[in-house]
């Protein structure tokens, strides 16, 4: 998807430029074996989720060649549809997945469009708008503070002082799942898509995973 959205606009002197939030040991072999062609960053501190209120992946913000964000951080295309799979075959009902793949579609039909159009584009959101578009408060802060130093006490080998920093950063901000992801127990490949993932997603009820994006249509 990336890849073939950045291969036909790059002439257009767009770039996608991906930002993993996780440790290198588990974002990289991923990176490698995907060999993308556009940057591919690591942030294990989540700088940039700190900045522009990324709770989840994938998400995206817009950001033209003067540095403005033209359109803030929303999830990129993605659904809740996963939550219908049948965790046993990995499946998904046909009229999940057709949907899901016209979400995608129609959200990639609007980076072209922008990408055409500039400034122009009706998905060019106003500058007051895509400013105060980031969660904000008290909380988050200390939520991503509290991360940062437990993720500089595990790497001093300092665990169980990491661990009840992790403990805080999630109770402080419950919406990242981000910061749990990061936090949680992985599986073989590098992934929290366990029990206590699924347990996690259950205990949302009728509340989304990604937040729902606006209508692009």
């Amino acid at each position: 998807m990336w890849q073939a959205l950045h291969d036909a606009l790059r002439e257009r002197a767009f770039v996608v430029l991906a930002i993993a939030m996780d440790q290198p040991a588990a974002a990289r072999p991923w990176i490698e074996a995907a060999k993308p062609g556009y940057p591919c960053l690591i942030d294990p501190d989540h700088h940039v989720a700190d900045l522009y209120g990324m709770v989840n992946v994938p998400q995206a913000v817009w950001i033209d060649e003067a540095g403005r964000i033209v359109r803030p951080t929303e999830t990129a295309g993605a659904t809740d549809g996963f939550r219908a799979m049948d965790r046993k075959s990995f499946t998904l009902p046909d009229e999940v997945a057709q949907e899901r793949t016209r979400v995608k579609a129609r959200w990639l039909d609007a980076v072209r469009d922008w990408v055409e159009q500039g400034a122009q584009s009706r998905f060019v959101v106003p500058a007051t708008h895509a400013a105060s578009a980031v969660p904000q408060g008290e909380g988050i802060a200390r939520a991503h503070a509290c991360f940062r130093l437990g993720q500089y006490l595990q790497r001093a080998g300092r665990e169980a002082e990491a661990r009840a920093l992790f403990d805080e950063a999630r109770r402080l901000h419950p919406d990242s799942w981000n910061i749990w992801r990061q936090t949680a127990w992985k599986d073989e490949r590098g992934l929290a898509s366990g029990p206590e993932f699924w347990a996690r997603v259950d205990a949302l009820g009728d509340r989304p995973y990604y937040a729902r994006s606006p209508d692009l249509s």
